[in-house]
């Protein structure tokens, strides 16, 4: 009760420490909803990544079906699809301005072939090794080093997502610390005579613990609603621009449960550490 009753007696500076934590929080969410969604967006582009094989010209219709449980079987591959002859000429000549002159080709100028998706594109080269290795399959079409720079980019982008977040995390703790280091300083007199009367340091911090947790939990509640505001607005602008149609935004409201966790969870780390690391050097009387 008398950390409830601190906050509006001691208001100017709660409120200073309730909006920093409120931006801290905003920072720290914009940037790692971006991480999440560009993270998504490699992912989807990697899905759509895939390599073909071409059967044996030798074999007919059924033999060249026949190799998908083989293909199938090989560890890393999550899908295949096959695409006779007749369908390579239609897709080939899908679009191309001499459309009825490829049309005419006779179907055997092409080959059945095997559209092959895989789970992880750190194995694409492993993988293609082993679709060549089965009997009937003469030959692929595969782009490892592109599927490694897809690998590459994502690590990078990944790895520095989480040191700039951990960056904002200690910043952020460090900027509330401060913040409530004066509001404490306001108030050493008030803790030196608690002191000075036999209260113990429990006694003197718990208060200032509870304080901090109601500002920081505030903060945290303050700042989902207006990260979930500003991520609205930012996902419709970028969705009704034409010049962004390559950029996909993934909804709030899958992801909100998760941002109210760790918002949470921040909240309380910063309110609750904040308090405890600036009423630590007060307690010295």
């Amino acid at each position: 009760m008398e950390g409830f009753r601190s906050i509006f007696t001691h208001g100017l500076m709660s409120f200073a420490a309730l909006c920093m934590i409120i931006c801290c929080l905003l920072i720290m969410g914009s940037f790692s909803l971006v991480a999440v969604n560009l993270d998504n967006m490699w992912g989807r582009y990697e899905q759509q990544n895939e390599f073909l094989a071409f059967v044996e010209e030798t074999y007919d219709d059924a033999q060249s079906r026949g190799l998908e449980r083989q293909i199938l079987a090989i560890p890393n591959v999550k899908s295949v699809k096959f695409e006779s002859k007749g369908e390579a000429k239609i897709a080939f000549a899908e679009g191309k301005e001499e459309n009825d002159l490829y049309n005419s080709l006779p179907d055997e100028v092409f080959r059945d072939r095997y559209h092959i998706k895989v789970d992880d594109l750190e194995q694409l080269t492993a993988t293609v090794a082993q679709v060549e290795a089965v009997p009937g399959v003469a030959d692929t079409s595969a782009a490892p080093k592109i599927a490694q720079g897809f690998v590459v980019v994502r690590n990078i982008a990944s790895g520095v997502a989480i040191i700039l977040v951990s960056i904002l995390l200690l910043v952020s703790l460090f900027i509330i610390t401060n913040t409530i280091k004066l509001a404490t300083f306001n108030r050493r007199e008030e803790i030196a005579i608690m002191k000075m009367c036999g209260a113990t340091n429990s006694f003197v911090r718990w208060p200032f613990v509870f304080e901090g947790l109601i500002i920081g939990v505030t903060g945290a509640l303050l700042s989902f609603f207006m990260q979930w505001g500003i991520y609205t607005l930012i996902s419709r602008a970028i969705t009704g621009s034409d010049t962004m149609r390559l950029i996909t935004v993934l909804p709030f409201g899958g992801m909100a449960g998760n941002v109210l966790i760790v918002f949470l969870v921040t909240g309380f780390v910063i309110g609750v550490g904040g308090s405890v690391l600036a009423i630590r050097r007060f307690l010295q009387v």
